[in-house]
C-alpha cells in the first residue's frame, strides 16, 4: 500500500511539474519577441559603438591638424621622402591596419561565361556591371542589370576601434590563391573559375577578401566572404556585419503595368510565402526576422543575394529619384546583417548572386523559392491554375513554333477542356429561351409587388418541370472564371513572350502600337490587338444579350447597358498590357462564336420544348427547398391577411 501511494505521489509530482514546464514555457510569440528585443540592443549597442569610433576619429583628425599647424615651419623644411612617410603615418592613424588598401588605381577584370558579362572592380572588390548575353533592352541595346555609376556595395565592421567601410578600399585580384596579372578571362564549357578580390593589410598573412564561383552555363554564383587572420582585429563584440548594397536599376521595357511586380521581394525562414515592398509606390521596410534572400526585381529580370546558410535582419527600400540617366526606372537599396563568428581565425560567409531572368523554370530549378517573385495571382487556385497553364505552354514551346502559334493552341486546348461546362450553360440559356412565354405569362399573373413570393414559387416549378436548374446559367461560367483570371495573370508575366513577334506585333509581351498621337484620356497608341479584341467582344456581347430575357425581369434590363460598357472599359485598361495577352482574349471570343454555332446544332429547340411538355405531365416530387418556399410564402401571406385587417 505504501508502494503504491509512493508511486502515486512521484506520478502527481511528475506532472505537476510538467505541466509547470508546459504553461511556464514561452510561446513562439513570446520567443520571437524575445529576440527582437535581443536584436534591438545589439543593434542599439552597435550603433553606439559607430557613434564613438566616429567621435574618436574626429579627435584624432584634430589632433592631427593642430600638430600640423604647431610644426609648420619643420613641414617646410622636409623633403618628398619626409612628406610621404607622414602621409604614410596619417593613412595608419585613419585606416589602422588597413591603410595599405586605402590608396590605388581602380582597375577592371571582365569575366564572361555563356549567359554574362561580369566587370569586376578594384575599388571595392564587388561587381562594377553585369550584361546578360541573351536579351537586349526593348531598343536593341545590350541589357546592363543596374547602373555601373552609381551602384554600391559596401561590407561595413569594427576593426581596431574604427569602422571600416569596404566601398573606400582597393582590393587586389586573385587565381588559385596567387596573385593574378592577366587580363579579360572567359569560362569554357562544362568548367567554372574561382576568382578571389582581396583588401590585404599590413601583414601578409592576415586579409579580407571575396571569393567568386562563376559557371558556364549558369546566371546564379557562389560568393563568399573571407576573413583570415583577423580575428584579434574586428572588434570582438560584433557578432554580424553589416552588408549594403544599393542599385539604380535601368529601363528595360517599353511599358510596364501594376501587376509586373517591381519591387525589392525578401524570402524569411520562418515564412514560406515571398513578401515584397509596396509596388506602386516609394517603400521602406524594416524586417527583424531570418531571411533566405533579398531581390531586387524588375518586371523580367532580378538581382539577388542569397544566403547559403540566413541572414539575420534587414532594411530595404524603393525609391524613385531625380537622375541624369535618361533610362533610370527606380532606386532599390537593402542593408543586411550577415553573422560573423567571433572566435574562429579564418571566417567564411557562404552567399551566393543571381543575375538573371525571371523565368519560372530557371528560377525554380535552385529550389529556395525564387519563382515565387513571377506574380502568377496571390490566390492559391489561380497560381496552381497557372503552374498547369506554365506546363502546357512550355511543352508547346519545346517544338519551336512561333509564340502566336503557341497562345493559339494553348487558347484551343482550354476551350476544349472548359467545353462541358460551355456546352452546359448554352442549353441552359436555351431551355430559357424556350421558357420564355411561361415566364412572361408568370410575370402577368402576378404584377404585383406582395406576389413576389408566389411568383418565385412559379418560377421554380416551371424550371424543375424543364429540368434546368436555377444555377445551371451562372454555375459553368462561374467555374470557367479562375481560368480567366489566371491567365490575366500568366501573359504580362511570361519572359518567354519577350521580343517574339507575330504578325504586324513586335513584342507579344508588350503593346501592339499602330497608331501614335499625343496623351489623351492616359492613352497615347492604339493596340491593334486590344481593338480587335474590343470589337470581337462588341460582337458577343451582341449575339449574347439576344439570347437573354431581361423582359421578363425589368430590374435586369440597366445591365444589358452594363455589358456593353465593359469591352470599353476592358480596352482602356488592355491598350497598355502585353498584346499576347489581348490576342488570346480575341482567340477566345472567336472559338466561342465557333462553339456556339456547333451548340446551336447539338441542341434543338423543338426537341427541348416536346421534353418539357412531357415533364410538365410526371408528377413531381417536392424537394425540400421548395416545401421550405411554400411554408414561407403561407407566412407572408398570413402576415399580408393580419396587416390588411390592421
Amino acid at each position: 500500500m505504501n508502494n503504491k501511494n509512493t508511486l502515486i505521489g512521484f506520478i502527481l509530482i511528475a506532472a505537476i511539474l510538467f505541466g509547470w514546464m508546459y504553461f511556464m514555457s514561452p510561446s513562439k510569440e513570446q520567443i520571437a519577441e524575445q529576440q527582437r528585443i535581443q536584436d534591438s540592443i545589439r543593434r542599439a549597442r552597435m550603433e553606439q559603438m559607430a557613434a564613438d569610433s566616429l567621435r574618436q576619429a574626429e579627435l584624432q583628425a584634430e589632433a592631427q591638424l593642430a600638430s600640423l599647424q604647431a610644426d609648420t615651419a619643420q613641414l617646410a623644411g622636409l623633403d618628398s621622402l619626409g612628406l610621404a612617410q607622414l602621409q604614410q603615418n596619417a593613412l595608419r592613424d585613419k585606416y589602422g591596419i588597413f591603410a595599405v588598401a586605402s590608396e590605388g588605381a581602380e582597375q577592371t577584370w571582365t569575366i564572361e561565361n555563356k549567359l554574362q558579362k561580369l566587370t569586376f572592380t578594384s575599388k571595392g572588390g564587388f561587381l562594377k556591371n553585369v550584361e546578360l548575353k541573351d536579351y537586349k533592352t526593348y531598343d536593341s541595346l545590350p541589357l546592363i542589370s543596374f547602373d555601373p555609376e552609381t551602384a554600391k556595395f559596401d561590407l561595413s565592421f569594427f576593426a581596431q576601434n574604427r569602422i571600416v567601410n569596404t566601398s573606400q578600399f582597393y582590393f587586389q585580384p586573385y587565381m588559385n590563391g596567387q596573385p593574378y596579372a592577366g587580363g579579360d578571362m572567359m569560362v569554357a564549357e562544362g568548367d567554372s573559375i574561382v576568382f578571389a578580390m582581396r583588401m590585404p593589410t599590413s601583414e601578409a598573412d592576415k586579409y579580407l577578401e571575396y571569393v567568386y564561383t562563376i559557371r558556364y552555363d549558369n546566371y546564379m554564383m557562389d560568393f563568399d566572404i573571407r576573413t583570415v587572420g583577423l580575428k584579434d582585429v574586428i572588434a570582438s563584440n560584433a557578432d554580424y556585419m553589416s552588408l549594403d548594397w544599393e542599385v539604380d536599376l535601368l529601363k528595360q521595357e517599353k511599358s510596364t503595368d501594376r501587376f509586373a511586380g517591381e519591387s525589392v521581394y525578401y524570402k524569411s525562414l520562418t515564412d514560406k510565402d515571398v513578401d515584397h515592398l509596396n509596388e506602386q509606390k516609394d517603400s521602406e521596410q524594416v524586417v527583424n526576422n531570418k531571411l533566405k534572400w533579398v531581390s531586387f526585381k524588375q518586371r523580367f529580370f532580378c538581382n539577388v543575394i542569397v544566403a547559403k546558410e540566413e541572414f539575420e535582419n534587414a532594411k530595404m527600400a524603393t525609391k524613385t529619384r531625380n537622375s541624369d540617366n535618361p533610362r533610370y526606372f527606380k532606386s532599390m537599396s537593402a542593408n543586411i546583417e550577415v553573422p560573423y563568428d567571433i572566435t574562429a581565425e579564418t571566417n567564411v560567409i557562404p552567399m551566393q548572386l543571381y543575375f538573371g531572368p525571371n523565368h519560372f523554370k530557371t528560377l525554380r530549378s535552385y529550389g529556395i523559392g525564387l519563382q515565387d517573385q513571377i506574380n502568377l495571382g496571390n490566390f492559391f487556385l489561380i497560381r496552381w491554375i497557372n503552374y498547369g497553364v506554365i506546363a502546357v505552354f512550355n511543352w508547346l514551346s519545346s517544338y519551336g513554333w512561333n509564340y502566336g502559334i503557341v497562345i493559339l493552341i494553348l487558347t484551343i486546348l482550354i476551350k476544349t477542356l472548359l467545353f462541358p461546362l460551355a456546352f452546359k450553360s448554352y442549353k441552359s440559356s436555351a431551355i430559357t429561351r424556350v421558357l420564355k412565354p411561361e415566364m412572361q405569362a408568370i410575370n402577368e399573373k402576378y404584377p404585383k409587388e406582395e406576389d413576389a413570393m408566389k411568383k418565385q414559387q412559379a418560377v421554380l416549378n416551371l424550371q424543375k418541370q424543364a429540368g434546368v436548374s436555377p444555377a445551371s446559367g451562372c454555375l459553368p461560367a462561374l467555374l470557367q472564371f479562375p481560368i480567366l483570371i489566371a491567365i490575366f495573370r500568366f501573359f504580362p508575366a511570361s519572359i518567354e513572350l519577350r521580343q517574339q513577334p507575330f504578325l504586324w506585333a513586335d513584342d507579344l509581351s508588350t503593346y501592339d502600337s499602330i497608331i501614335e498621337f499625343p496623351k489623351f484620356l492616359g492613352m497615347d497608341h492604339l493596340s491593334l490587338f486590344t481593338l480587335l479584341m474590343t470589337i470581337t467582344t462588341f460582337i458577343y456581347t451582341y449575339v449574347n444579350n439576344k439570347q437573354m430575357d431581361y423582359s421578363s425581369n425589368p430590374q435586369m434590363k440597366p445591365m444589358k447597358w452594363m455589358m456593353y460598357l465593359m469591352p470599353i472599359m476592358f480596352f482602356g485598361i488592355f491598350n497598355n498590357y502585353s498584346s499576347g495577352l489581348s490576342y488570346y482574349y480575341m482567340l477566345v471570343n472567336i472559338i466561342t462564336f465557333i462553339q456556339m454555332f456547333i451548340f446551336r446544332k447539338m441542341i434543338n429547340e423543338d426537341k427541348v420544348r416536346a421534353t418539357i411538355e412531357a415533364n410538365k405531365k410526371k408528377p413531381q416530387k417536392k424537394s425540400n427547398f421548395m416545401k421550405r418556399l411554400e411554408e414561407a410564402q403561407k407566412q407572408q401571406a398570413k402576415l399580408q391577411q393580419q396587416q390588411k385587417k390592421r
